[in-house]
């Protein structure tokens, strides 16, 4: 098995033990250190006494200045050193001859120490020195006569143990240290690899690695932005498609969104921990849908991500959905009333009325035509046009008369909306309108529609004589409601008081039962910041 696959649980028992290990290493040599540093100074201690006691023997004053004195002097001496645990004493006259050493054969021969020389100036001292017999603490202790005039040098010296002896003479302690290190270092580090490998849901390394190459190229590839923040509002994740839709450049990664995008807003998705979908939100220059999530682990709100796209998409794949739709129901009331008009000529010729079916036909054609150039002429997309000219054919289907102003014009869209806006918002109220009149029996049924704009207001009319509804103005744009019942959805005119909203407009809503309803929608044209910079309408 390689490293790399090795399982993580036995790869942080290993680096934990190692651990213990090297710290165990470590510590051994600082008190070995400190064993043989303290060690040195008890023994220097140890050879300055025993000098001292040497150097003050009679005996030895005595004999000193004699021409072979080391006789009586060297049994005195090699006495004293083993009473003492001295490891040797070295008695020197001023001319350097050894009146005691530890070797019979050294006695009265010269000394050549190179850390003798202060010793034969009345000076008391130790130094570590290494001799034949190993590395050695020795104590110089000059010797006086009577008439406080030195006569030799007493050289005490005390061997230093090896790390070795140091070693043997702990043999016991470093056993129980190695045990009871050894003991808890494996024990610990298995149980901090188990609860490791829980936290990561049990986890290799290499399959979280993998996992997340996988998760982050399936995250970059989504057409959705997300943005994933903290609890305490930090960005964790923002996708290249949030940077592209929201112009943003750069790693923003531990940042404030708050600082980053002002206009988003995930606190309250936080502090209350319920999520918000299929919101309208302008992010400076964008326009998008998003939806609002918590993050939860264990029922603890832990941050917040947000899903959003691109409006101008959004409305693209809705068209893009709803065009088929739109046009197969187009084609069917054409194609009826096509059948009606072709059926009411016929009737007319087998009557032999040739001049009244001409009239018919002319009649008819140009009616459609002059409806057909005014909305061309006076509205500023054949998205609009179009529009209108299906929800006509679409009321005279239904029994509806619809009638557009004639006067009615728009050629410029008021700041901060487009087409899309206003088809959403015409083709919801229309709709409406005619679910006015879905379960009532009324002679005349009408649909006034209604376009006026000057360089300060734009402004949509729909007015009907419907069957209306009895509710405050607040409670039909609230999402959900709805007066058709099951079949309706709740969310048209949601949407069109959230255009409004966008486009900073007014709603004036009037409906009574059983009479009818009346919408008038009114947009500023131009717009003007307030002293925080933010637009607003005159």
């Amino acid at each position: 098995m390689s490293l790399k696959h090795m399982r993580i649980r036995w790869k942080i028992t290993i680096l934990s033990f190692g651990i213990v290990l090297f710290s165990v290493l470590i510590g051994g040599i600082i008190i070995i250190g400190n064993t043989i540093e303290s060690k040195e100074e008890s023994l220097g201690e140890h050879a300055m006494v025993t000098g001292r006691t040497v150097a003050n023997l009679p005996a030895l004053k005595e004999n000193l200045t004699e021409s072979e004195g080391w006789k009586q002097i060297n049994p005195m001496v090699e006495r004293i050193r083993t009473i003492n645990s001295s490891d040797y004493i070295v008695v020197l006259n001023m001319n350097r001859v050894r009146f005691s050493h530890p070797v019979d054969d050294k006695l009265g021969t010269l000394s050549s120490g190179k850390d003798e020389g202060p010793a034969f100036a009345e000076h008391s001292y130790t130094s570590k020195a290494k001799g034949e017999l190993g590395v050695a603490v020795r104590s110089f202790v000059p010797v006086m006569n009577e008439d406080h005039e030195q006569i030799g040098v007493v050289i005490v010296g005390n061997l230093l143990p090896t790390i070795q002896d140091i070693l043997l003479g702990m043999k016991s302690e470093i056993l129980f240290v190695l045990l009871l290190t050894s003991l808890f270092g494996v024990s610990g580090s298995w149980l901090l690899a188990r609860h490791l490998k829980e936290q990561t849901f049990r986890l290799e390394p290499h399959e979280i690695v993998q996992l997340l190459v996988e998760r982050t190229a399936t995250f970059q590839a989504m057409n959705e932005g997300i943005i994933a923040v903290d609890n305490e509002g930090r960005i964790s994740i923002m996708n290249d498609k949030a940077k592209k839709i929201l112009s943003i450049k750069g790693d923003r990664t531990h940042q404030l969104l708050e600082r980053v995008l002002p206009d988003i807003n995930l606190g309250d998705v936080l502090t209350s921990g319920k999520a918000e979908y299929n919101q309208e939100l302008r992010l400076g220059s964008a326009l998008v849908m998003s939806t609002r999530v918590p993050i939860r682990v264990e029922d603890r709100t832990i941050g917040a991500v947000m899903i959003f796209q691109d409006r101008t998409d959004v409305t693209k794949l809705a068209e893009e959905l709803t065009g088929v739709k739109a046009f197969v129901d187009a084609l069917r009331v054409q194609n009826h009333e096509h059948l009606n008009k072709l059926h009411t000529i016929a009737g007319l010729i087998q009557l032999d009325q040739k001049d009244q079916a001409l009239n018919f036909v002319f009649e008819t054609s140009q009616k459609q035509e002059r409806l057909s150039k005014s909305l061309v002429k006076n509205l500023k997309d054949y998205s609009l046009s179009g529009l209108l000219l299906s929800k006509v054919s679409r009321g005279k289907e239904l029994g509806i008369e619809m009638e557009i102003d004639k006067q009615s014009e728009l050629l410029d869209y008021p700041p901060l909306l487009d087409q899309h806006d206003f088809v959403l918002v015409l083709g919801n109220l229309i709709e409406n309108a005619f679910h006015a009149f879905d379960d009532i029996d009324r002679e005349q049924k009408w649909i006034d529609i209604s376009l006026y704009q000057d360089h300060q207001y734009c402004k949509i009319s729909v007015e009907d004589n419907g069957k209306g509804v009895a509710v405050e103005k607040s409670k039909v744009f609230e999402k959900g409601f709805s007066t058709k019942g099951d079949q309706g959805s709740g969310i048209g005119l949601y949407l069109v008081k959230n255009i409004v909203d966008k486009g900073m407009g007014e709603i004036n809503f009037i409906s009574q039962k059983g009479e009818g309803t009346s919408i008038l929608i009114t947009f500023p044209m131009t717009l003007e910041e307030d002293s925080y910079g933010q637009a607003k309408g005159d």
